[in-house]
């Protein structure tokens, strides 16, 4: 039965970092993911921001394998038959160090596992995790198949579908309310075509996140220009999934088929099609993250930021990795494994501008509990823009007359009143 200083279990972003730094402070690292590759379980759109990539991995972009920078992003209101989008861009997010890439995880995630075999840990992929192993109210090591390996300490980071606390008994499972669906298609459409239809030039890229048009499922889409594909998707709430009578593949396709959206990938093949359930993160919802012998990292800490204008999930979880391994490093120093000592991961993470950033913006998952956001919204804001814009027959209205026109039987003022008070209470008080 083999003794490492370290376990960590999954090679995404947070697991990789984490082994990448404890192996350069000399510990004896072991990495186990399940997945043949690291990256090849997961269906992140992929949008990287860059600050914290940078500080552990300086000038990073010139190595891995990133696709677009991203100059500009979109929020999209989905109505019927229309859209109303605000687009920004910015020159400054095309020069270096960047705000942020677009990447495609099955070939960022290998190039982070490498960095991290490069710093001395050792990685092995095509293994699952069956259970963590404690004695004495303490995790010792992990069990796979029929092998254990022991460790001093054990990272859990092995992403959003994460079992394995819950089966040891050290945290509470999920809420099915706070349980979604990420259904994702990989477009191929040619370099040339993406630059013209996106107004970018080779290397740049745009990021957009739409609301509406997704079946009557609560949730929202995205869309990343990738180098010479798109990445295309819906998260949706499994509630309200159930509650549309939908399959999965209907809203994306509902979601595909949109007018404003079927212009963007027109053309395009599909080469990819990828479905995972993925836990709701947020503020309010990140569990314990230490205990006797271990850590939690990543989107297994749901450690999720959604502001509304961007999704923000990978910087956060190799913030998460750095503030884990402050606090074994320390630990090992005084060969103190136990969750007091552990603790200083809490204090350390909280330090950061991520977690910050996390509780500025705790509010906005109230907003995703509002399904006038979802359907009624988008189609009403389109519909007084449409009014606004079009000259008709019939004298035209102001802008407050369009918008009573165009109220639905089943939303009223205070429902209006209670939004607006959601959204300053989220992203702008």
């Amino acid at each position: 039965m083999e003794k490492f200083d370290i376990v960590i279990v999954g090679a995404g972003p947070a697991g990789a970092t984490a082994a990448n730094i404890l192996a350069k402070a000399g510990l004896q690292v072991v990495v186990i993911e399940r997945g043949q590759t690291p990256g090849s379980k997961n269906v992140s759109g992929g949008l990287i921001f860059s600050r914290i990539f940078h500080e552990i991995y300086p000038n990073f972009w010139e190595e891995a394998p990133v696709e677009r920078a991203i100059r500009g992003h979109g929020i999209v209101f989905l109505g019927e038959g229309s859209s109303t989008t605000l687009d920004f861009r910015s020159e400054k997010a095309s020069i270096s160090p960047y705000n942020a890439f677009s990447v495609l995880r099955a070939k960022f995630d290998p190039w982070l596992a490498k960095k991290a075999e490069e710093a001395g840990a050792m990685v092995i992929t095509g293994y699952t995790v069956d259970e963590l192993l404690l004695e004495n109210g303490k995790v010792c090591g992990v069990r796979a198949g029929e092998d254990e390996l022991l460790a001093d300490i054990v990272i859990v980071a092995e992403g959003t579908r994460s079992q394995l606390l819950k089966d040891a008994g050290l945290r509470d499972d999920f809420h099915a309310k706070n349980v979604s669906l990420g259904v994702k298609e990989i477009i191929k459409i040619s370099e040339e075509i993406i630059n013209e239809r996106f107004q970018c030039k080779s290397g740049e890229g745009m990021a957009y996140t739409t609301v509406g048009n997704t079946g009557g499922a609560a949730g929202g889409g995205f869309l990343y220009t990738n180098k010479d594909t798109l990445s295309l998707g819906v998260v949706v709430k499994i509630e309200s999934l159930y509650k549309s009578g939908k399959q999965p593949h209907e809203i994306l396709d509902e979601f595909k088929n949109h007018p404003s959206i079927e212009r963007m990938v027109s053309g395009g093949e599909v080469v990819e099609y990828s479905a995972q359930t993925v836990h709701r993160g947020g503020f309010h919802l990140i569990p314990q993250l230490y205990g006797n012998g271990y850590l939690v990292a990543g989107s297994a800490a749901s450690l999720l930021l959604n502001n509304v204008m961007t999704l923000r999930g990978m910087d956060l979880a190799v913030a998460s990795a750095a503030a884990a391994a402050q606090a074994v490093i320390a630990a090992k120093e005084k060969n103190d494994f136990s969750a007091e000592s552990l603790s200083t991961y809490g204090q350390f993470f909280q330090a950061t501008s991520v977690y910050k950033d996390i509780e500025t913006f705790k509010d906005t998952y109230s907003l995703m509990d509002n399904t006038n956001l979802f359907n009624t919204y988008p189609n009403l804001i389109c519909s007084v823009l449409e009014d606004m814009f079009s000259v008709k027959t019939t004298p035209g209205s102001k802008v407050f007359q369009s918008l009573k026109n165009n109220m639905v039987d089943d939303i009223s003022y205070l429902d209006l009143v209670k939004t607006f008070y959601q959204v300053g209470k989220g992203i702008v008080l």
